[in-house]
């Protein structure tokens, strides 16, 4: 009896647990059909609009800015060499690196031993040839009285040989008187011959010496130039650069001591590419006189000048592209020869164009236009300039549109966009408003009454839900809750 009753109880239980199990195998199919039979929860797709920045293409003129690097020079810089060589007896105290000169100044003086004697000597042979042509005329004036001396004696002559003959036709004078007569005669014509060459050799002194004279001049001229050269003066106002020379130094003819500069009178040389010159050029080819603005940074300290493009390098150069420009400045203090300036030059003026970011145009040239609904379509404009971040387009017919001003990868045709003006903050949008059904109504109520809320918030939210139309970022806030 004991084994019986353990055994039916051992089956009663056995039954009561597979009972259990078959309740619960059903429980589970019953809620896997019922969830599988529900529709899917639908939430309302909502589009994305993104916020940019825009900005209006005003037609306006604008001088374009081109902005290169260039050297700055002097416009007078002379070179102080020694013409003659020779020790230094003196040199100015403001014969030194930076120092300031004026026109006329005595800068160096050379020992003037060698160059006095020489002049002594050159004047020294100057007395020889004035006293050479004083002698060469004297001589001419008695190869001139001989002459007229040996004349008259030929004309006596003469007479004589015509009494000779005359006495002869008459019968009184014999042959050998005519004949002596003629020999007279005829010497004292050889005589008068002999008078003018020594007269002509006179006269060809006197050319000699006055050749000599001339010469003489000349070399007294040269060594008293070179007496004066051994003073060397500042030619105008200006400071001096690589002094090598001072007090009981020795130069050397043609040696280079010092070089003048004049600060007062600057230029800036910069090279510009060939299409950045064609754009300096006027209708006839010519370089046009573009004003230019240098800039130096020193320690923060701005230096500025004006200035003027005068004229360009004759050639390209070796190894080099571009042309070479040269621009005249005004006044420019604290400014130096070979400071390395930044130089902007003002391009013609363009007209009908509109100077807007770099970010807003795309390399092919085309720019995102926004319309009358905030969305987004494609406009093509002509990139003119380059100006730092920023750049000029040629508006033609997108002359008032509003475009963005910084392009982005998610940024494309047919897009809607808040546009956000320049200087201006965001216009918030209003949020969008739906209508619920009495279910979904009932579903986010019952979700809104057991969460864990405060019941200030759990009342707001419940009363927004009553509404007619609520927020759909309320009603996907709570939804995403829900299937969390």
């Amino acid at each position: 009896m004991r084994f019986l009753r353990r055994s039916l109880t051992g089956v009663f239980l056995l039954a009561v647990t597979l009972a259990l199990l078959a309740w619960a195998g059903n429980m589970v199919r019953d809620a896997v059909v019922a969830r599988m039979n529900e529709e899917p929860r639908s939430f309302p797709q909502r589009e994305r609009v993104l916020s940019v920045n825009v900005v209006t293409l005003e037609p306006q003129t604008i001088v374009p800015e081109l902005t290169v690097f260039g050297e700055l020079r002097s416009q007078r810089t002379l070179d102080l060499r020694s013409a003659t060589g020779g020790t230094v007896l003196s040199a100015s105290d403001a014969l030194v690196e930076g120092g300031t000169v004026t026109a006329g100044q005595l800068l160096l003086r050379i020992d003037p031993v060698d160059a006095q004697a020489a002049l002594d000597r050159v004047r020294a042979d100057l007395q020889d040839a004035q006293a050479e042509l004083r002698d060469a005329e004297r001589a001419l004036l008695l190869a001139g009285d001989e002459l007229s001396a040996a004349r008259a004696q030929a004309a006596l002559q003469e007479q004589a040989l015509a009494r000779a003959r005359d006495l002869r036709g008459r019968g009184v004078g014999t042959e050998a008187a005519v004949e002596n007569a003629e020999l007279a005669a005829s010497s004292a014509q050889a005589s008068v011959l002999s008078r003018r060459q020594a007269v002509a050799s006179a006269e060809a002194r006197i050319d000699q010496a006055t050749t000599r004279l001339a010469r003489t001049r000349i070399n007294v001229a040269e060594a008293e130039r070179a007496v004066a050269d051994t003073e060397i003066f500042a030619a105008f106002d200006g400071t001096l650069a690589d002094v090598t020379v001072s007090d009981g130094g020795r130069v050397t003819a043609n040696e280079r001591f010092a070089q003048l500069i004049d600060p007062t009178l600057l230029e800036v040389a910069f090279r510009v590419s060939t299409s950045q010159y064609a754009r300096l050029l006027d209708g006839n080819g010519t370089l046009i006189s573009a004003p230019v603005s240098v800039a130096l940074d020193v320690s923060g300290v701005n230096l500025h000048a004006t200035g003027q493009i005068t004229r360009e390098g004759a050639s390209v150069g070796t190894g080099q592209t571009g042309r070479l420009l040269f621009a005249r400045l005004d006044a420019a203090p604290g400014f130096r020869p070979g400071d390395f300036v930044t130089v902007s030059i003002d391009e013609p003026a363009l007209e009908n164009v509109a100077l807007v970011p770099a970010t807003a145009v795309a390399p092919d040239e085309t720019v995102l236009v926004v319309n009358a609904e905030n969305r987004l379509d494609t406009g093509a404009v002509t990139l003119l300039r380059r100006q730092g971040d920023d750049v000029i387009i040629g508006v033609g017919a997108l002359a008032g549109a509003t475009i963005v001003a910084e392009r982005s990868p998610l940024l494309g045709t047919g897009i809607k966009v808040d546009p956000i003006s320049p200087g201006g903050a965001e216009t918030p949008t209003e949020p969008e408003m739906i209508a619920l059904d009495a279910e979904r109504r009932a579903k986010l109520v019952a979700y809104v009454t057991q969460s864990p809320m405060p019941d200030a918030v759990k009342a707001r939210i419940i009363a927004q839900l009553e509404e007619e139309q609520v927020s759909s970022e309320t009603v996907e806030r709570l939804e995403s809750r829900m299937g969390s």
